[in-house]
């Protein structure tokens, strides 16, 4: 069919999935006076892990990690905020206190990026789940690593299977639950503001009762997961596998006491279980690296061993569940085209992008250049020395053999030469680099 000829007939681009990438993806277009269709099966129908109607749900965590540049994450957050990124203004005005994070309500985050996208003008949402592929038109695949069965198997049939991981979200308990005489407010070594944290100190006796009742806890059931041998997120292993690499793994992982002084003991705690505040109000606190499997009801009990949470009301019960992700440095270019159709991008978490701002990064970059192709320009890739471009080249990198997710770090930026051997100014030299380019 002749080009111009379609274009009349379909004067849009498609985006599949309103996440983080997908709602990312479709205001970049928009933003570029094009039409997009948002497609997003909800609220008509809903994945494993999400309940709430709204769109750009976080289920997993409120933090989106680090905020200072010499860090990866927050120098990919400022490459984004300096792009204009609709994401990253809709965290900014939810934030909450998170010492050096940027961490949001959630509820108000995902209620303004909905607010956002349907009432842009050139934004048109459809509640429809996606079955089939119209490889005759622009497509963005960004529904995320729980893919609904159906579009599941096209895409799986398109990309010659699929890799899979499992993910995992941790408790949500309430603050009114939190015994207030065993726990102190603080954030790790004094950063940020002090009310950012809550801290839940057990003492070696303690710390050893809860370890042994977290091993022996009854697990919830998650069909093809080994917990002897499991294929999970490093960043969001349940706590009670990593448990199971030794008693003192808690105490070097998510609870450890390093950086934090109880005031009620005049020196360092044995171990420490964080929270960090969900809400704005201060009603609801995550608890921080403690994604679980266990059983609701052996949550309830393993947790309440630890004093200051001995009568903690969940609101929210941490789960896991399956992540699928394609095997994208076989099937990708580094601007997130399916190498075998050029029309058709892929964006967000099942490109192995870990993360919430890795994934709007992806989509980011997936609209503009879904952007270039609708107008008959040549796609653009960005620059391995920024966060963005590093992480495009990263999933796209045809040597890499036994693919993984992979989040935002310093590691995949390209070094100095000659190189700069102090961590510091080398870091800070990283994100002035990145900067400069990504202002031009």
């Amino acid at each position: 069919m002749d080009t111009k000829r379609r274009r009349i007939m379909n004067d849009n681009i498609n985006v599949i999935g309103a996440g983080l990438a997908g709602c990312e993806c479709a205001y970049q277009i928009a933003k570029r006076g094009i039409k997009v269709n948002l497609f997003d099966m909800k609220p008509h129908k809903f994945s494993p892990a999400h309940k709430n109607n709204n769109l750009c749900e976080l289920v997993c965590s409120n933090s989106f990690k680090a905020q200072k540049t010499d860090s990866a994450a927050g120098l990919l957050k400022e490459e984004l905020r300096v792009l204009d990124s609709l994401i990253l203004k809709c965290a900014d005005k939810t934030s909450v206190p998170a010492g050096g994070a940027l961490a949001v309500d959630r509820e108000k985050f995902s209620e303004l990026v909905t607010k956002e996208i349907l009432n842009h003008p050139l934004i048109n949402f459809k509640t429809q789940e996606i079955t089939d592929i119209d490889y005759d038109d622009i497509n963005i695949i960004a529904t995320g690593p729980l893919t609904s069965d159906a579009l599941a198997n096209k895409i799986s049939d398109l990309c010659e299977g699929f890799l899979s991981f499992f993910d995992a979200a941790a408790p949500i308990v309430t603050f009114e639950s939190i015994d207030m005489d065993f726990a102190f407010w603080g954030s790790r070594y004094g950063k940020g503001d002090a009310s950012s944290y809550l801290n839940c100190p057990l003492d070696e006796e303690t710390y050893k009762f809860f370890y042994n009742e977290l091993i022996g806890a009854q697990r919830a059931p998650v069909h093809g997961f080994d917990v002897l041998n499991p294929k999970v997120y490093e960043g969001c292993m349940p706590v009670e596998v990593a448990a199971l690499r030794g008693i003192d793994t808690l105490r070097y992982g998510p609870m450890k006491p390093v950086g934090l002084k109880n005031p009620k003991e005049g020196k360092r705690s044995y171990a420490v279980v964080q929270l960090r505040r969900e809400n704005k109000e201060g009603t609801l606190y995550n608890m921080v690296g403690f994604q679980t499997n266990l059983k609701f009801s052996e949550q309830t009990r393993v947790f309440g061993i630890v004093p200051a949470l001995k009568n903690l009301e969940i609101v929210r019960y941490g789960v896991m569940h399956r992540n699928t992700f394609i095997n994208s440095p076989k099937l990708l270019y580094p601007t997130y085209q399916f190498k075998t159709n050029q029309k058709l991008f892929f964006a967000g978490q099942i490109t192995g992008t870990e993360g919430y701002i890795e994934s709007v990064s992806s989509g980011f970059i997936a609209g503009i250049n879904a952007t270039k192709i609708f107008q008959n320009k040549s796609a653009v890739v960005f620059p391995k020395e920024t966060v963005m471009g590093a992480l495009a080249n990263y999933i796209s990198d045809e040597n890499i053999k036994n693919f993984q997710p992979m989040g935002a770090n310093l590691g995949i930026l390209p070094n100095f030469e000659p190189e700069i051997k102090n961590k510091q100014l080398r870091h800070e030299s990283f994100a002035k680099r990145s900067l400069s380019i990504i202002k031009t």
